[in-house]
């Protein structure tokens, strides 16, 4: 039987290849039966019809000569140098028409043939679109999802580190749809959606790939935005035409990545109700727990907005289960590193732990990056392994950015980035509670002439009045140094004073954090969501509380500034001897700072007289 399928297609497209030939010709004969038939006489019994008066009009092109006689006929014929003819034409009144001699013989007969040609084209393209391509000329309301294989995808769990809870979950729908009786014997329902919901790069899309690599049932990968295309109702329909593959398939599970593209909040469009956004959306919530029942089609879907996803679509029965894939912690950021250099040589030096601890807040691309970054600075040096200093080395590069050695900076500028960069340093070494400081470069890196980095000895989810006052100290550091040694304020400290003021403010209107104003919260943010960002901040007060807010916004930033003004100059000498040290080495890590400021000198060049 599977013989005859190739040989009965060959069959139909002989035949429908007939049926198009056959139409051609009668066109072609169509043509031709339209055209005027025009019937060749010699030249001398052209003249004789002329001078017995049966010619009624003549068309002259060159030395070619077509007309009508008195009966209607039309005729050809071809002349020479013949002076005469005009005037025998005109005293037999015959009408003559004059016109420029035809260079190219082919331009008529191509004239004659476009439409059909055209014609001709035009069909072959409808038919090789509709044979060779699944129909793809009216394929707009198809799904564009891919079916992944078992050998198409090689990644499982064990590629997946750092998200313990979420792998937890999602292995559990795996065994409902492995043995669903397990679970059913209760009175267990399959779950209808799973919403994977966590900043950029935690690894949401890597979970459901290691999902398609566990479960032997089949998987279909689309992305939110494969459902907006130009045209009108195709966003619904590919919805349709998804969900229809999936019930030919159950059980399976259909991975849709982004999916705040076609989900965001109704009624926040700009097209109102009938938004082509809103109508994919509304077919999707149908398909989701509608009348017609999925049984077996599990949707998984990944975002990093919940906040404007529409509530219908989080409602349990479509979103069943919210997984969230946080950052990393201590622990899990340690197994992502181990497993991101499994297939890269690791020198003796390297302790995955202290890069774990030194690297708080990265997420799993970050750490893939960091390892990724490592491997190519070893190997431009022609190392036969990844060391310690590479990953160090990678991670300053990765949280600081290049270093661009090649910028050309006078002295004085220099003097001036390493004294601001020695106030940050101190300060923040002075203040309790605060984070270590990890490094202090005057080496411009990024679109920063100079940084000093801190970085936190554990996790922090929750910050305390005295940790946010100290951090706009440390800020404020760098611009009190310049003012008390340099007698000068330059604008390296913009970015520093609009991190304090705005740190001030979010005490003030967000945390309730001042005194005065008490534990009461000012302002809400205006989000435009279907725009996907927030643009104001709506103003829910008096103009005599704003007055407040500003007050203590500038009460705060001002009071840190004194702060960090009495810290360095009761402490002079060290921050003469620690931007000595910057001056000399360009860049400290956190055990030499803490060695010079211990000791309060540096043995290295004069200190500059204060201004």
């Amino acid at each position: 039987m599977q013989a005859r399928v190739p040989m009965n297609q060959f069959y139909k497209n002989l035949v429908l290849w007939m049926v198009i030939g056959l139409i051609v010709i009668l066109l072609f004969n169509l043509f031709q039966a339209n055209a005027p038939a025009k019937e060749e006489i010699v030249f001398s019994d052209f003249l004789k019809k002329v001078e017995v008066g049966e010619v009624r009009e003549v068309t002259i092109r060159g030395n070619a000569v077509s007309g009508r006689l008195s009966d209607g006929s039309a005729f050809r014929t071809f002349t020479v140098d013949y002076p005469d003819l005009v005037k025998m034409l005109r005293d037999r009144g015959v009408r003559i028409i004059v016109k420029p001699p035809d260079n190219n013989p082919w331009y008529a007969i191509l004239l004659q043939w476009i439409p059909m040609l055209l014609f001709i084209g035009v069909w072959i393209f409808f038919m090789r679109q509709m044979q060779g391509g699944g129909a793809k000329a009216l394929s707009f309301g198809k799904a564009r999802a891919r079916l992944i294989s078992e050998k198409q995808n090689k990644i499982t769990f064990q590629d997946v580190a750092g998200v313990d809870e979420a792998k937890e979950e999602l292995r559990e729908i795996i065994e409902f749809l492995k043995d669903p009786q397990k679970f059913q014997k209760l009175g267990g329902k399959i779950p209808k959606g799973v919403l994977l919901v966590g900043p950029p790069g935690t690894g949401k899309t890597l979970l459901a790939k290691a999902i398609a690599g566990e479960a032997n049932v089949p998987f279909f990968s689309i992305s939110g935005s494969d459902f907006v295309e130009m045209f009108v109702g195709v966003g619904a329909s590919r919805v349709r035409d998804l969900f229809e593959q999936g019930k030919k398939h159950a059980p399976c599970i259909i991975f849709m990545d982004e999916i705040d593209a076609v989900g965001r909040h109704r009624g926040a469009g700009l097209g109102g109700g009938h938004d082509e956004r809103e109508q994919t959306l509304n077919q999707l919530l149908v398909e989701m727990d509608g009348f017609e029942t999925n049984d077996g089609v599990i949707l998984i879907a990944a975002t990093n907005r919940p906040d404007v996803l529409d509530p219908a679509l989080l409602r349990p029965g479509r979103f069943d289960r919210q997984v969230m894939v946080p950052r990393p912690d201590v622990k899990g950021r340690e197994e992502i590193l181990k497993v991101h250099s499994r297939r890269i040589p690791l020198a003796t030096d390297v302790a995955l732990k202290v890069l774990a601890r030194g690297t708080p807040g990265f997420s799993g691309a970050d750490l893939a990056n960091l390892v990724n970054e490592a491997a190519l600075l070893a190997a431009r040096q022609n190392k036969k392994s990844v060391e310690m200093p590479d990953f160090e080395n990678a991670k300053d590069k990765v949280l600081m950015g290049v270093e661009r050695r090649s910028m050309i900076i006078s002295e004085d500028e220099k003097r001036t980035i390493a004294y601001h960069e020695a106030g940050h340093a101190l300060v923040a070494d002075f203040l309790p509670g605060t984070d270590p400081v990890h490094k202090v470069t005057i080496i411009p890196r990024g679109r920063a002439l100079g940084l000093t980095q801190q970085l936190p000895t554990d996790d922090k989810y929750n910050y305390s009045k005295e940790y946010l006052s100290n951090r706009i100290t440390i800020l404020l550091g760098g611009r009190a140094a310049e003012e008390i040694v340099l007698g000068q304020q330059t604008t390296g400290a913009g970015d520093d004073l609009e991190k304090a003021t705005e740190m001030a403010r979010r005490m003030v209107c967000e945390w309730g954090m001042s005194e005065k104003l008490g534990p009461l919260t000012f302002g809400k943010n205006e989000e435009h969501i279907f725009l996907g960002r927030e643009f104001a901040r709506h103003k829910d007060y008096s103009e005599d509380t704003a007055i407040l807010i500003d007050a203590e916004i500038k009460r705060i930033v001002t009071d840190c500034a004194s702060r960090a003004r009495q810290i360095l100059e009761e402490n002079l000498e060290r921050l003469h001897a620690l931007a000595r040290a910057l001056l000399e080495r360009e860049s400290l890590d956190g055990e030499e700072i803490a060695r010079i400021l211990r000791a309060g000198t540096f043995e290295g060049a004069p200190a500059p007289a204060p201004a």
